[in-house]
């Protein structure tokens, strides 16, 4: 707390009340204009006001709004030559991180095609679910991921899919090149009557969100959600002077609409990185004068584990966006590099509520002020962990989490906050829906993160998304287990291995210490042959909260976490009775 102040954050309430109220009006304006405004119509007032202007900054090259604008008429030239596009036509985007990936979505754009936002570390039975649950009859690749794509070509000739490669040729049957008709097209502008019917409504993206089952959700985003998304920069009090280092990668919300599509919003330059990498991160600050870095927790961190430098401190970032900082790792991120302001963020690509913490309050994920609670409603509800539900009370209504509890946070769906849900998934689109939460009739989205108004985010999806990322676990189901002498429930959790793979104990130990603070780390964990992630899924985690952790009833291999070992243990009979005794604590 500011030292001296009754309410030492006014001013940050207030500015942050008032750029959320400009933007709205600004949303509004373009919700109801005789033509529909979109980033695309901003991406070409800018190159209007400000051809010369450096967009991007790419691996020593230097992109300006005029010279991508032209790169993406050429693109949607031969895109409507070679794939005979229209506008509705939805086309997926398997690209790396790099300016084609910009100029191939502003071409689409021009188009009125949606684009579906591939992530390009997926492969096989993924990728061809990735592809045709948004409806795409074209995929337009990176040369370098002409392998993946080859992997899944007899599938994707049997659906008649029309494949093109960025590249100046293909040998491949069945794979188009697109480089050499992109550069023999003509850059001259494309008439705004291609995208007539493009309103605020339509589609504008499919962004893949990952569920603990493994096969990631598409998620509809309008043109609407873009909007909003761009506007986070402008909350944050970025400016058109700004510098935006992007190093997340563009097949997903974070780098895509918060730093790409925010830095259009803004008419500002981007430093665009392949990958992030920690022992070039501050290097590249240096070189292009960047202002406003992009984070996850991971990449915090990993910038905190490098080694110690005397010029650490020397750089112009200001600002830090991002979401998944630890308290103790952003407590050493500014302790080392400086007075940065972290504003963390708390949202879901398809969610239809989120938090900025523009305080810079260590540890927070947002902040809560009326004028946000009565724009957009949400609650946090008491949650019943066994069973997976919502508590109800004798009305059947949810029973709202009082201050310092942890409760389920839960967004109203209005008009002004849809949920618009994922495309081919009604059954994963109707269990983010829940009604009868204040009031019958009511419906809530179910962002299925438990939330405290502390800010501790301990959502199981995020744990098992963590586990995922170990090197032998394949798809993690976590749930909570009553063990005898403790309240509440101890973190547990099913998970199936990769094929041919035996658990890597020792990893799985370094990657929950390392990425979950110590109340959400799985004590137990479960090797099964597979997890059922179907519409039974609940009931499967029901089952296995009731089994426990018992070695004498659970033919399963079990694990303990030893802090000791700094690894994962066979769970063993003996373990287990020292930890009934309480011999062992948790």
């Amino acid at each position: 707390m500011k030292e001296g102040t009754l309410f030492p954050y006014l001013g940050d309430d207030c500015a942050y009340i008032l750029r959320s109220i400009k933007l709205g009006m600004r949303l509004t304006k373009y919700k109801k204009g005789k033509q529909f405004y979109s980033v695309l119509d901003c991406f070409l007032d800018a190159v209007k006001s400000h051809p010369n202007k450096i967009f991007v900054h790419f691996e020593g090259r230097e992109y300006t709004y005029g010279e991508v604008d032209k790169q993406s008429n050429k693109v949607a030239r031969a895109l409507q030559t070679e794939a005979r596009l229209k506008e509705g036509d939805v086309v997926a985007l398997f690209l790396a991180n790099e300016p084609s990936f910009i100029w191939t979505w502003l071409g689409l754009a021009k188009l009125g095609c949606p684009a579906a936002l591939l992530n390009f570390n997926i492969r096989s039975k993924s990728l061809l679910h990735c592809f045709s649950c948004c409806g795409a009859k074209v995929i337009i690749a990176s040369e370098e991921l002409q392998g993946a794509v080859e992997e899944v070509l007899p599938t994707l000739t049997e659906q008649g899919i029309s494949v093109f490669l960025l590249s100046e040729a293909c040998s491949t049957p069945g794979i188009n090149s697109l480089s050499d008709k992109i550069s023999h097209a003509s850059d001259q502008p494309m008439s705004r009557d291609l995208r007539a019917n493009v309103t605020i409504r339509s589609t504008a993206l499919y962004i893949y969100t990952s569920g603990t089952t493994g096969l990631p959700k598409a998620a509809v985003v309008t043109h609407e959600r873009v909007w909003t998304a761009s506007f986070i920069q402008a909350v944050c009090g970025i400016t058109s002077e700004d510098i935006f280092y992007i190093n997340l990668p563009l097949y997903h919300s974070a780098g895509f609409l918060i730093g790409m599509v925010g830095a259009i919003e803004r008419g500002i330059t981007i430093v665009l990185k392949r990958k992030f990498s920690a022992s070039q991160f501050w290097d590249d600050c240096r070189k292009y004068n960047v202002t406003v870095m992009q984070y996850i927790g991971e990449t915090m961190r990993y910038l905190c584990n490098t080694p110690r430098k005397d010029n650490e401190r020397n750089h112009g970032v200001k600002i830090a966006i991002g979401n998944g900082a630890r308290t103790d790792i952003w407590t050493e991120f500014l302790d080392r590099f400086g007075e940065i302001k972290v504003r963390e963020l708390y949202a879901a690509t398809e969610g239809n509520n989120g938090f900025i913490n523009y305080t810079s309050k260590i540890g927070a994920v947002g902040r809560v002020n009326f004028a946000h609670r009565f724009f957009f409603p949400y609650s946090l509800i008491k949650f019943d962990t066994e069973k997976e539900e919502p508590v109800r009370n004798s009305e059947g209504l949810c029973i709202e989490a009082i201050a310092g509890e942890t409760g389920l946070m839960v967004g109203r769906i209005t008009q002004r906050s849809p949920f618009i849900g994922y495309a081919g998934n009604h059954q994963q689109t109707e269990k983010k829906r829940l009604r009868d939460v204040t009031k019958k009739g009511d419906l809530y989205f179910n962002t299925g993160d438990l939330l405290r108004w502390k800010g501790e985010n301990v959502a199981t999806s995020e744990v098992a998304d963590i586990l995922t990322l170990a090197n032998s676990i394949l798809e993690a189901n976590v749930y909570g287990v009553k063990v005898e002498g403790h309240e509440g429930r101890i973190g547990m959790a099913a998970v199936t291995l990769k094929e041919g793979e035996d658990f890597d104990c020792s990893h799985a130990y370094k990657q929950v210490v390392n990425y979950l603070p110590a109340y959400s780390r799985p004590r137990f964990i479960r090797i099964q042959p597979c997890l059922e992630m179907t519409g039974t899924f609940k009931m499967k985690k029901v089952k296995l909260v009731e089994e426990g952790f018992d070695p004498a009833h659970i033919e399963d291999p079990l694990y303990f976490l030893d802090p000791e070992k700094k690894s994962y243990v066979p769970l063993t009979e003996e373990i287990y009775r020292a930890i009934g005794a309480r011999e062992i604590k948790l």
